[in-house]
């Protein structure tokens, strides 16, 4: 039997996923990153966006809106701001909070206000992008 990775998604609020996989790959601050049985430690910082993982013929997607990842002994843990699977987004509202992000960017007046106005529009890209994916 191959060797497979644990990878685990946590939010504050939930456990997303546990479940054995064959390769992940995320969202990096510094860029996407693949892990398959056997990668060296590490710890990183996440960004807003799609995290992919396989297991056999299977792939499956993950809207991840920041946090950490950490691979230690086979295992990924993703410690996530918060997370959704592909099954759980609303479409429809994804689409609702992406149309307001755009026209908050528009509007914005102050740095501030554009940063959050594009944070918003990168949680509903990335939400969309995986609702797309199922």
């Amino acid at each position: 039997m191959a060797e497979k990775i644990l990878l685990e998604i946590v939010t504050p609020e939930r456990k997303v996923l546990s479940e054995e996989v064959d390769i992940v790959v995320a969202p990096g601050e510094l860029g996407e990153f693949g892990v398959l049985p056997g990668h060296i430690p590490f710890l990183c910082k996440l960004k807003i966006g799609e995290l992919r993982f396989r297991s056999g013929a299977t792939s499956q997607h993950v809207a991840i809106m920041g946090g950490y990842a950490e691979v230690l002994k086979n295992t990924v843990t993703i410690l996530a701001t918060a997370a959704e699977a592909a099954t759980e987004i609303d479409v429809i509202r994804a689409k609702a909070a992406r149309e307001r992000a755009e026209k908050r960017l528009s509007d914005s007046r102050d740095k501030l206000e554009f940063t959050r106005a594009q944070a918003a529009l990168h949680r509903a890209i990335a939400r969309l992008k995986v609702a797309e994916r199922q």
